[in-house]
């Protein structure tokens, strides 16, 4: 009736409570960590953390998990969403306990046109140009910068524009005027966390620009290597509007990482936009991608919407040319109020719905330069040949 010994023993548990949870612990080691953090996909990039070579100082200590997340794109707002994918897809490995993850982000400099040089005091330049004038691109721009700024990156604007400066108004700043610490250099005016630099802060508003192209860009050219730019991210070069001189010289001459094409879905608009498009790639700049402005319009009395400017322009021009969609934004009021009164949608309604477009289109720039092939010119010597 009853069991034997033997089967007896066999059901006895083989080690302690204790000792059965150590053997547990002691199986969690940095391999099994990383194989689980494969599976968490960055919503951004679209890529696992470790096979995009973000995880680092992966330590495990028992049942003490800690590492560090390092993003190449500036992501504040994604800090918790990210944390949180880490979290789930941690939570199912036995015997992980204390999980210490850091997020940050390090923005480094991104390979330029051949035979430019990089710009000191700037990683990486990004030009945002359209074909046309009134396509809302200085208001993109402008926002555009805020957008990273509010993301945690240290962000410049460059208002190119010598002919009509828009950047001092947009920023509430046009009465300012940039000083000189040592005679040679001009300090960038500061506002909503941007250093910028214009023409508009150097002449009177009401003073035409009567100058001829060679005049004109070397007084860009002057306004660009000049300002003492103080380790910036990302310097945003807001375009005049044209494929002319000036932005033929600037994209010849400048380390640009990547342009950023902004339109309407207009026929007219998209003739001029693939015109911009073509100088880019003629020589050697990388297009980040295409903003299609004043998309739709919804009246601020019905909620009636309307596409004023036709459909679907900036998508359609994106396929025929291979590039990235960056995002769509409305014809609203509220943006060009917010940009006259010196206040852009981004820090004047940081979590509406606009400013939220803003920061999505922004993120996908960031991303996109992330991806781009490294500056590695500082890694080589200097090779000098002298007769001995």
């Amino acid at each position: 009736m009853f069991p034997r010994l033997g089967i007896i023993r066999s059901l006895r548990p083989r080690t302690g409570p204790a000792e059965f949870l150590g053997k547990v612990i002691m199986s969690l080691n940095p391999e099994t960590v990383t194989q689980a953090l494969k599976a968490v996909i960055d919503p951004n990039t679209g890529k696992d953390l470790v096979s995009s070579r973000c995880i680092k100082n992966l330590s495990v200590a028992g049942a003490d998990v800690r590492f560090d997340v390092e993003l190449g794109y500036p992501a504040r707002s994604q800090h918790l969403k990210i944390r949180a994918l880490i979290e789930a897809a941690l939570a199912s490995v036995p015997g992980v306990g204390r999980l210490d993850v850091s997020i940050r982000s390090h923005v480094v400099a991104h390979a330029v046109q051949q035979g430019v040089k990089l710009l000191s005091g700037v990683k990486n330049i990004i030009a945002v140009a359209s074909g046309k004038g009134g396509v809302g691109k200085s208001t993109t721009a402008v926002n555009l910068a805020l957008a990273l700024a509010a993301e945690g990156a240290r962000v410049g604007i460059l208002d190119a524009d010598i002919y009509g400066p828009s950047q001092p108004q947009m920023l509430g700043i046009g009465d300012q005027r940039p000083q000189s610490a040592d005679g040679k250099t001009m300090q960038p005016l500061e506002a909503h966390g941007l250093q910028a630099m214009s023409i508009g802060f150097l002449v009177d508003v009401e003073t035409p620009m009567v100058w001829r192209g060679p005049m004109a860009t070397q007084a860009l050219t002057q306004l660009l290597r000049e300002t003492a730019w103080s380790d910036l991210d990302y310097l945003i070069i807001d375009m005049p509007p044209g494929t002319g001189d000036i932005q033929l010289t600037l994209s010849q001459s400048v380390p640009v990482t990547g342009a950023v094409i902004v339109t309407t879905p207009q026929d007219i608009a998209l003739l001029d936009a693939r015109k911009g498009l073509k100088m880019f790639e003629k020589v050697g700049v990388p297009i980040i991608g295409v903003v299609e402005n004043m998309s739709l319009h919804i009246c601020s009395k019905c909620g009636h919407e309307e596409s004023i400017f036709g459909t679907g322009g900036g998508e359609k021009l994106c396929a025929e040319y291979d590039v990235p969609f960056l995002g769509a934004l409305p014809l609203d009021l509220q943006i060009r109020l917010e940009v006259d009164a010196g206040a852009p949608t981004v820090v004047a309604d940081p979590e509406g719905r606009i400013a939220g477009i803003y920061q999505d289109i922004a993120r996908k720039v960031a991303v996109s330069v992330a991806e781009k092939a490294k500056d590695m010119t500082h890694k080589f010597p200097n090779i000098v040949i002298q007769n001995t």
